[in-house]
């Protein structure tokens, strides 16, 4: 049994890297958060498992929420005028995936009312201690400089808006 999956895996593998190559495409995988997919058929009329003959590439999105680092934080959350709402995620961490894209689309919909960001605890340590983030996603709403809200794990979008209407309100 190991054996046949082990098989249909590299076939599978053997499959895509041959379709790719002749695609003039070398390499398919995660970088930096962004990811590309191929859409695949199930299987042929021999098991194997082969590629469409026209792959579906999804590629990386540009973030609507600038990046802010512990080096920054000064001047970019706590000295800034307008209301701030953070993101402490970590690259690894999927539910921080799915809050990202709801950051994302508040950060256009609240753009002049309130300053999105992102801020990787992978990379920024310091700042996930200072204020006591022990897991993640973290979402941590700012005004006048002061921590007003913080939302722990991963919400309905819903539930982020009534926390930011709560703080432009104040």
């Amino acid at each position: 049994m190991a054996s046949a999956a082990l098989t249909t895996l590299k076939s599978y593998s053997d499959c895509c890297r041959d379709f790719l190559q002749t695609k003039g495409i070398s390499q398919v995988g995660f970088r930096s958060g962004a990811f590309s997919r191929l859409s695949l058929r199930r299987r042929n009329h021999k098991g194997y498992l082969i590629a469409t003959q026209h792959p579906t590439v999804i590629c990386a999105r540009q973030s609507k929420s600038a990046t802010v680092t512990w080096k920054s934080w000064d001047n970019m959350v706590l000295k800034n005028e307008s209301p701030v709402l953070v993101e402490f995620y970590a690259s690894w961490c999927g539910p921080c995936q799915m809050v990202h894209r709801v950051i994302d689309e508040i950060a256009v919909e609240y753009r002049g009312k309130l300053e999105c960001f992102v801020l990787n605890t992978d990379s920024d340590i310091a700042a996930a201690e200072e204020y006591d983030v022990r897991a993640v996603p973290v979402v941590l709403l700012f005004k006048n400089g002061k921590k007003h809200d913080c939302i722990a794990g991963t919400m309905p979008k819903e539930f982020y808006i009534t926390a930011i209407d709560r703080l432009l309100a104040s």
